[in-house]
């Protein structure tokens, strides 16, 4: 499997500080990119960024809140002093916070919210421009949302954080009819169980348990077989396009 289109490309990852958003930035770089790693955690980017570099690839750490529309800016404006014009966008930065709607965590729903779905508009926004003018000039230019299988499954207690998945996967979709026609390429990404901080970011212990007894029974990917279905999507002629890829564990149905 060839992946000698990503050498010379300039990529943005963001989650970039642990699970699939840091699996996705260690692979780009493997594989040639220039990789941007984009998350909160500044010491945490560091050190991965440097693991990276020590490995001969090349990357750049930029704490930034996707949150945040100046943070975005910033980072935006970093990565383009840097780097130069940005060519890949892979949006892994998210966050899971299940709890039952009559428990009215609306502070929850609201992080759900910017991170998950107003984060990756942030993000895109930011690199509009670039991608558009990469692919004018006959460069490969995409953009990656990693979704969920939540989109389009419904789980127990996890409505708020489903509906946030299922409104990155319409994004991703509508997406395609803006960026397709200027040659950018949207794929949309859903996984199933993975192994990731996410779980950890579940405060209900009743949640958790059940969390963890559906990975002891079905297994989970690893952030690095997401990180390779990145690379490869992304790795394609420039002229196809894989818009929606969904990844489970063999076992869960």
């Amino acid at each position: 499997m060839s992946y000698d289109n990503l050498a010379g490309r300039t990529a943005v990852v963001t989650g970039a500080a642990s699970g699939i958003g840091e699996a996705v930035a260690v692979l780009l770089a493997a594989r040639g990119a220039r990789v941007a790693l984009v998350a909160r955690r500044a010491e945490r980017l560091t050190e991965i960024a440097a693991k990276i570099r020590a490995d001969g690839g090349q990357a750049l750490a930029v704490a930034a809140d996707v949150t945040d529309e100046t943070s975005v800016a910033d980072a935006a404006a970093g990565v383009h002093a840097e780097y130069g014009t940005v060519d890949l966008v892979v949006n892994c930065a998210g966050v899971m916070l299940p709890h039952p709607v009559g428990a009215r965590r609306s502070d929850e729903w609201q992080r759900m919210l910017d991170t998950n779905v107003s984060g990756v508009l942030r993000m895109i926004g930011a690199f509009t421009d670039d991608l558009v003018s990469a692919a004018a000039d006959g460069r490969t230019a995409d953009i990656v949302n990693i979704s969920s299988i939540a989109a389009h499954v419904s789980f127990p207690n996890y409505a708020v954080y489903g509906a946030t998945k299922a409104a990155v996967t319409y994004l991703s979709e509508a997406l395609r009819g803006e960026f397709g026609p200027r040659d950018v390429r949207v794929t949309n990404i859903e996984p199933g169980f993975v192994e990731s901080e996410l779980r950890t970011h579940i405060s209900d212990t009743d949640l958790s348990r059940q969390v963890e007894g559906m990975l002891d029974e079905v297994g989970a990917l690893s952030a690095e077989e997401l990180a390779d279905l990145v690379a490869y999507a992304t790795s394609r002629p420039r002229r196809v396009n894989l818009r929606q890829i969904i990844a489970l564990p063999t076992r869960q149905v």
